[in-house]
């Protein structure tokens, strides 16, 4: 085997390129994944246009689906060519953060650093691919604390199938495991890029009895109607928050999910909930919020917002890999082109600019 590799690194705000890159090194408690198949997603975008900062040459990329190349001497139960995913968080379940009940905040690793405090609680660090260590658009990648993180594919699922396990499909449930969703709720979902329509999918699994889809692609509306959507709304074609409470004799939602990062959709989702209901927030902002004391009913409105970072671990991997295998979900549809990890950029221009029809591309080395 080589001991370099092909990587898309974060060059410069706007610039990424294809670089040789070494092998990394397999310490005892790590896995070398062979990539086979990875993908783009909104937040790479956001680093892109440096909007997310990471530092100047890192490997970009979170989604990692592929083969066991070379194991760590303390890593059990998994064989060299296995294949595996590993969630887009990789926490150590070992950490203060993950035995507080929030693993993908998990900075640990960064206290020998001096990156992070004692207690190894830091918002966002247990997203570590493509973030604080090099990333899936690689040939390569290094899975660390590869025991608690890899996730072995069943037999039958092709890569496409579950390529959105790591992140899309896992941070779209988390969406709506956070909205508080009960049998025969009404449940609005703002945005059906790839993680909104894993919302949508996630709260008909949960029992929403009516879902509202709010987007301003009518090609994406219908697949939101595929996930699940009963009711589909285009925000070009009339006043999105009126028409919500007309369809709801004026009650309102119960639950809403944002899931594109902006004022206008935040601001809407709060509006259209119900006293009591729950604005469930998977968006990744770029500027401050503002919340809007009448759609907040002045902080007096029993209003919940939750916020999360996708959940990672290969229990979450197994769970989300089982919903895809009962047939109950699929989402390799939203896998509409395919691009050879050579011609990356040329990936990211499609990706970044929505043309297409793109929902979520795969990137094969």
């Amino acid at each position: 085997m080589s001991s370099m590799m092909k990587a898309a690194v974060f060059v410069e705000p706007g610039r990424i390129e294809i670089v040789d890159k070494r092998i990394p090194d397999v310490g005892p408690n790590d896995a070398l994944m062979r990539i086979t198949t990875t993908t783009i997603c909104g937040t790479d975008v956001h680093i892109l246009k440096g909007e997310y900062p990471v530092v100047k040459g890192l490997t970009i990329g979170h989604e990692p689906v592929g083969v066991v190349e070379k194991l760590g001497s303390a890593v059990q139960g998994y064989k060299e060519g296995q294949r595996v995913i590993a969630g887009a968080i990789c926490p150590n379940f070992n950490s203060y953060a993950a035995q507080d009940g929030a693993p993908s905040q998990d900075g640990s690793y960064l206290i020998p650093l001096g990156l992070c405090g004692c207690h190894g609680l830091k918002a966002t660090a247990g997203w570590r691919f493509g973030n604080l260590i090099d990333g899936t658009q690689a040939e390569y990648v290094l899975v660390p604390d590869a025991q608690a993180n890899l996730a072995p594919i069943p037999d039958g699922l092709t890569d496409e199938q579950v390529l959105m396990c790591p992140d899309i499909m896992s941070t779209g449930f988390k969406g709506a495991e956070n909205a508080n969703i009960r049998i025969g709720d009404t449940v609005v979902v703002f945005a059906q890029g790839p993680i909104g329509l894993c919302a949508t999918a996630g709260a008909r699994l949960l029992g929403a009895s009516t879902i509202i889809t709010v987007d301003g692609n009518d090609h994406r509306l219908g697949i939101s109607q595929k996930m699940g959507a009963d009711i589909t709304l285009n925000f070009t074609n009339c006043d999105v928050v009126a028409e919500i409470m007309r369809l709801t004799g004026g009650r309102g939602a119960d639950s809403s999910i944002e899931a594109l990062g902006t004022q206008a959709t935040f601001e809407s989702a709060l509006r259209v909930l119900k006293p009591g209901g729950t604005l469930s927030s998977l968006g990744v902002y770029s500027k401050d919020l503002t919340i809007p004391i009448s759609a907040f009913a002045a902080g007096l409105g029993d209003h919940k917002i939750n916020t999360a970072l996708c959940p990672g671990g290969k229990e979450r991997m197994r769970r989300l890999m089982n919903v895809v295998a009962s047939g109950r979900v699929d989402l390799g549809v939203m896998v509409t082109h395919e691009y050879k990890l050579e011609n990356i950029v040329a990936a990211y221009d499609l990706f970044a600019n929505q043309r297409e029809g793109v929902l979520k591309i795969a990137i094969k080395p």
